[in-house]
């Protein structure tokens, strides 16, 4: 319940967030289009044809390559397939994360003894908005593709892909299919650790004792 509700929490979160984002560069399009010179004016306004000439120049690269060319590069965005994949990538991202924090919870009595397992599972998370960064850059780089598949790091690798027009069906099909492959896998290992760990009770465990509690048969 409590896994389910923050995951709907933070979905919420994020619609608001592109909803905002959206209502932000709709109305500053509205704006910054309204308060553009019309070439018209500018051809009835007493000034040399040199001067007028080279205000005109300047007013075309603006056009080109200021607020119609940032809203262009989102218009170009696939929003269907963006939104898709980004709630399916959320789902399983989250639950992926969860099941590996509940093993982590069920595993050890106090907050201190956390610690030694916390750094496995935060470095995949570090290395992913890393990797997104390079992503944005350089979208067919050996390490953005590898990242891309690996379900530790591919919701935010492979979002900034889809993003881009850059990830191919199949790839995202088979990345969304491994994601949901490990999720499995580590609720299997989550449920292991936590019906042998409330039998340990009071023991201090390590990586070494928690690998033997996979293939406890009491």
């Amino acid at each position: 319940g409590k896994i389910v509700g923050i995951a709907l929490v933070g979905f919420t979160q994020f619609i608001l967030w592109i909803v905002i984002t959206t209502l932000l560069v709709s109305v500053g399009s509205a704006v910054l289009m309204k308060d553009r010179l019309d070439p018209k004016e500018l051809a009835e306004m007493p000034m040399t044809p040199q001067v007028q000439k080279q205000i005109g120049a300047e007013l075309a690269s603006v056009a080109t390559d200021g607020e119609p060319k940032l809203l262009k590069a989102f218009r170009m965005i696939d929003l269907p397939m963006t939104l898709g994949a980004f709630i399916l990538y959320f789902i399983g991202g989250y639950l992926l994360y969860s099941s590996l924090l509940a093993a982590v919870g069920a595993a050890v009595d106090s907050e201190a003894e956390t610690q030694q397992f916390m750094l496995p599972v935060t470095i995949p998370m570090v290395l992913a908005l890393i990797i997104a960064q390079i992503a944005v850059y350089n979208p067919t780089s050996p390490a953005v593709m590898w990242c891309s598949f690996i379900p530790f790091t591919s919701p935010v690798v492979m979002m900034v892909r889809v993003a881009m027009g850059n990830a191919p069906l199949w790839q995202l099909a088979l990345s969304i299919l491994l994601l949901v492959g490990m999720f499995i896998f580590t609720t299997w290992v989550a449920g292991r650790i936590y019906r042998t760990g409330i039998l340990m009770y009071g023991k201090k465990v390590t990586w070494k004792e928690m690998g033997k509690w996979l293939f406890y048969k009491g």
